[in-house]
Order: C-alpha cells, then structure tokens, then sequence
C-alpha cells in the first residue's frame, strides 16, 4: 500500500496549477509538437512512402507506419506532458513580455494615427 502511495506522488503532475481550456490547449499543442520532433525521421518516411498513394498507402506503406507510431506510442507519455507543461510555465514571461511590447507598439500607432489624421481634436460625433 505504501508503494503504491509513493508511485501515485510520481505520476502526478509537477505543476498542478489548474489553467484555462486556451492554455491547456497550448501545453497540449507543445506536447505533440514534441512528440513529433522526437519522431520526425520515421514520420518524414512514411509521408515519402505516402506520397501520391490514395488506398494502396494502407498497406504498401505499413512498415513506415508501424515504425511511426510505435515511436510516437513511446514518447506520448506522462513525462513528456509534464517536460512540455514546464516548458509552457518557463516561457510564459517571456509571451507575457511579447504581449506588453505588442501592446505599447499598437498604443503608438493608434497615437501616431490620431496625430496623423487630426483625430484628437475631433469629439466623437464631429468637430467642436
């Protein structure tokens, strides 16, 4: 019973803070990205094998196929969805960053915009 308590604590997740269903998207989108980076040679080979094949992929490309998804089998684990969820948490000052400077350079266009077209002097209905 103790180790089975002990296996439960190393399959939970390292961070179990709780995120919306946009950011989990985004951990998920990084987790297969992953995935797929670990096994893009086997995937680039069965997209040769399948290329220009419609039906006929099925079972002239099997052996590309096995391979490729017996390698994403190995890497889709917990492990890899907790690597990718911490790498999601370390960036995520740098994309709230990315969005601070977004924002003040949209703040200054629509400033240089207003200035361009006289627009600051002008109340909402028409001129003063």
């Amino acid at each position: 019973m103790a180790t089975s308590n002990a296996n439960q604590f190393l399959t939970t997740p390292r961070n179990p803070t709780p995120l919306s269903f946009a950011q989990e998207s985004q951990v998920i989108e990084l987790y297969h990205k992953r995935v797929r980076g670990h096994c893009a040679n086997q995937i680039r080979d069965f997209a040769a094998c399948a290329h220009g094949r419609t039906f006929s992929a099925t079972w002239a490309c099997r052996s590309q196929r096995i391979a490729m998804n017996s390698c994403m089998m190995s890497y889709a684990t917990q492990d890899e969805e907790d690597a990718a969820r911490n790498e999601w948490f370390a960036n995520r000052e740098k994309r709230i960053q990315e969005r601070k400077a977004k924002e003040s350079r949209r703040q200054e266009q629509e400033k240089f915009h207003k200035e361009w077209w006289g627009l600051n002097n002008k109340a909402k209905g028409g001129e003063e």
